[in-house]
């Protein structure tokens, strides 16, 4: 155990409060709640906070479609979490909303310090504003003409048919998408926090190349995105952020305005702290050994600050948020901790296509929790990466890992403890292979789950699970068992291996338990050990984990494999939940548009390539646009390209596909576009951009 406990303030990201939680939470808190797991286990003191997402257009929007207020939304949404939180046993020491009065309390006092440090501003600024709605829109709700390729009904900021953007008010014959109103310009005063302000580009560059404790803060990918919105130029640089919104607005108003409101981005982080205070004054902390009040807390520089976030939100995680904690004379992140997007069978989630993994649906038909955070654990490491989860290797991996090696351990040993050893520990051998691997490994796998490297931990403890299934199988116990009762050879061998078996059970319970919480409790309970934790390895002995004689509990079988007919019942029920509640009037399917025939002269017009793509960033102010630089053999180029919603930018880079390279340069508001990606699909999230087979290098040609 540390003779110094670390004091943690752990979050993950606030889900949006219009929906129940989806697979992508479930694993982020899964991640979150293992470290937080392991960390109590080695002595160090972890409040760990979340909340939900409360404000915004979308949920004011909703709730009034289904003639309710918006808080009603957010209360119904709110009481459903429990059973998601409960059934995966993520355990948060305290879930609050930033619809709440701290929330409000902390955002207002937070912007009257930025206020006050001269670095907010207010300008005027031109939107669409509906006149039967009576409210301005955001892009996503106008919709009109596309002024380049004249296409029908596309959004206000990119042509999904040509890629091109625009202004709102640039469509032709624009309306809202929430009456069908034309709408009108209209002009108002919005909000904005300097973050060009050369103070907060000098705090920012200091923070992103900051370390705590020894090691950047930031993982080095995030640190470089963060770095290159920093440093950018033209498009991709850092731009102040506009943090207003006019009413109708479900959120926190703006002290000394009149109709004015915070935008979600600025009051969502906030929520962190609000959790936390409630926390606090709700007595929770206490009742967790804290004895410090919330602002001491806060200023107390032994105190860590840690968020767990995914990929999609770095930019305000890494820039805004902290410049905002900064100016504002609050407590700055000592880490980011950044993680990927989970994908079914290599492809994104997607209902329709029934690649989607509903949380409640996996509860709902029976399967076993621990399941999926063991499976989620093993692909989970310190990086930004996607994980994948494929249905086959899940059966696989678990029934091999889980039932064949870990609980098998005890399965076969503690009948033959029970019936020879009067269900007493017998003494140890001199020498173990499965011990000699617990002592191999343990730091190793204790540094791995502090660096959030799970897989490697997981990886490790199967070598010991390995080693000792290889020990028992040598020993052969089932033999010695046969003539135990009358011969002292085969009873002490018999004793022997017994008691190297579920002594290397017992460390195996320890290594796993921040991952399965309840399964080592089942565990404990056999072992009659009490609770696990680090401290079973501070006399470093073997002798030290079960000393002789001691008594176990009646052994209870303690998981079973799982039946891929449940994961047949968890995809299978997905697909019938997307099916209508009543069949839809048949209609005529539409004819196939016809393209005119072409020669092979036509076709060699085309300059088709195999490009690589070298770098994909957003665009700045575009929600459809990806910024791509192609190698396409014999130059580089920039490429605009309407795939966002399908592509996040880390899944783009290093990625080959096919560029149409001799399409005439176009000019856009973010940049000229010196080409074209090819792929296909309908549009939206359903996006798949070509890829060549494999062999294929830049610059060769499509023939």
């Amino acid at each position: 155990m540390s003779a110094r406990p670390r004091h943690l303030f752990v979050t993950t990201a606030l889900p949006y409060a219009n929906g129940p939680f989806h697979i992508g939470h479930i694993m982020e808190y899964i991640q979150a709640d293992i470290w937080v797991r392991f960390q109590r286990m080695v002595g160090n003191q972890v409040h760990w906070m979340g909340a939900d997402d409360a404000h915004g257009a979308p949920i004011m929007l909703k709730a009034e479609a289904e003639g309710i207020t918006a808080e009603q939304l957010v209360t119904r949404i709110a009481a459903d979490r429990a059973k998601y939180l409960e059934g995966f046993h993520i355990a948060f020491d305290n879930w609050h909303s930033t619809h709440s009065p701290e929330n409000t309390a902390l955002t207002q006092r937070i912007y009257r310090e930025l206020q006050a440090a001269g670095l907010t501003y207010v300008k005027a600024v031109e939107q669409f504003f509906d006149p039967v709605k009576n409210m301005f829109l955001a892009d996503r709700y106008v919709k009109g003409e596309c002024p380049n390729c004249h296409a029908k009904d596309q959004y206000g900021d990119t042509c999904e048919v040509c890629s091109k953007a625009y202004e709102p008010t640039d469509l032709i014959n624009p309306y809202s998408t929430l009456s069908g109103a034309t709408p009108v310009r209209r002009t108002s005063d919005h909000y904005f926090v300097k973050l060009s302000d050369a103070r907060c580009k000098q705090f920012m560059r200091e923070w992103l190349n900051a370390e705590q404790n020894g090691k950047p803060r930031l993982q080095p990918a995030v640190r470089n995105k963060a770095s290159e919105w920093l440093e950018g130029e033209g498009d991709q640089s850092l731009t102040d952020k506009d943090i207003s919104r006019d009413a109708p607005y479900f959120g926190i108003p703006i002290p000394e305005t009149t109709g004015k409101y915070f935008y979600v981005w600025f009051d969502a982080p906030i929520g962190y702290l609000a959790s936390l205070k409630n926390y606090f004054d709700s007595g929770k902390a206490r009742a967790n050994g804290e004895s410090r009040s919330f602002d001491d807390f806060l200023a107390a520089p032994d105190v860590e600050q840690i968020h767990f976030i995914g990929k999609d939100i770095i930019y305000f995680h890494t820039l805004l948020w902290p410049a905002m904690l900064k100016f504002a004379g609050e407590k700055v992140p000592d880490n980011v901790f950044v993680h990927g997007f989970i994908t079914v069978s290599g492809a994104k989630m997607s209902k329709s296509r029934g690649t989607g993994i509903s949380p409640l649906r996996y509860l709902d038909v029976g399967m076993n929790p621990e399941w999926l955070r063991y499976y989620i654990a093993a692909k989970l490491n310190s990086n930004v990466e996607d994980i994948d989860f494929n249905p086959e290797d899940f059966v696989a991996r678990v029934n091999a890992d889980l039932v064949g090696k870990y609980v098998n351990i005890a399965s076969r040993m503690a009948p033959f403890i029970a019936k020879f050893f009067n269900n007493s520990m017998p003494p140890l051998p001199e020498q173990s292979r499965g011990l000699a691997a617990v002592f191999e490994h343990q730091t190793t796998i204790r540094t791995a789950f502090d660096e959030r490297e799970f897989g490697k931990a997981i990886r490790l403890a199967m070598e010991v699970a390995d080693a000792i299934n290889a020990e028992i199988d040598a020993y052969k116990p089932w033999i010695l068992a046969k003539d135990a009762t009358s011969n002292a050879d085969s009873l002490n061998k018999l004793g022997e291996i017994c008691a190297s078996s579920i002594a290397t059970f017992k460390a195996l319970t320890l290594f796993l338990k921040p991952i399965l919480p309840a399964l080592a409790e089942q565990a404990e309970a056999y072992l009659n050990s009490g609770p696990l934790d680090w401290n079973l390895f501070e006399h470093g002995s073997a002798a030290s984990l079960l000393p002789a004689g001691h008594h176990f509990s009646v052994f209870k079988p303690l998981i079973t494999r799982v039946d891929r007919k449940q994961l047949d019942a968890l995809f299978d029920s997905m697909k019938e939940a997307e099916k209508p509640a009543a069949a839809p009037v048949k209609a005529e399917p539409a004819a196939a548009p016809t393209v005119g025939e072409i020669t092979v002269d036509d076709f060699a017009k085309l300059d088709i390539r195999i490009g690589k793509i070298v770098t994909a960033e957003t665009v700045e102010g575009a929600d459809k646009l990806l910024k791509l630089t192609v190698d396409i053999g014999d130059a580089q180029r920039t490429v605009f390209a309407g795939i966002r919603s399908a592509y996040q930018p880390e899944q783009l880079v290093g990625r080959l596909t096919l560029v149409l390279a001799n399409l005439k340069p176009r000019k856009m508001k973010f940049g000229t576009s010196e080409g074209m990606v090819l792929a296909a699909g309908p549009g939206g999230k359903d996006i798949f951009l070509l890829s060549p087979d494999a062999g294929a290098e830049p610059g060769m040609k499509v023939k």
